[in-house]
């Protein structure tokens, strides 16, 4: 499987709520720590947590700028 094969077999990570990613991200890795899959298998299942990781930082680091702005916001407001 090329990165672009890749690439487009997690494309629909992009999709996923946060707690829908870590559910799945909790999944892939007890399904890789079990070591029953293929080298095939876990290369797919190792880059969809990869995948499902950046997606999981994504809506974490969108939250914290979101709690950043209402912060600076009500410190702003308090200091008016």
């Amino acid at each position: 499987m090329t990165s672009k094969d890749t690439s487009n077999a997690n494309a629909d990570v992009a999709a996923l709520s946060y707690e829908q990613a870590r559910d799945e991200l909790v999944a892939v890795v007890a399904s890789l720590e079990q070591g029953n899959a293929t080298l095939e298998e876990s290369m797919a299942l190792w880059e969809r947590g990869e995948a499902l990781a950046a997606q999981c930082e994504k809506w974490l680091t969108g939250a914290k700028g979101r709690l950043d702005a209402a912060l600076a916001a009500k410190k702003s407001e308090q200091s008016a």
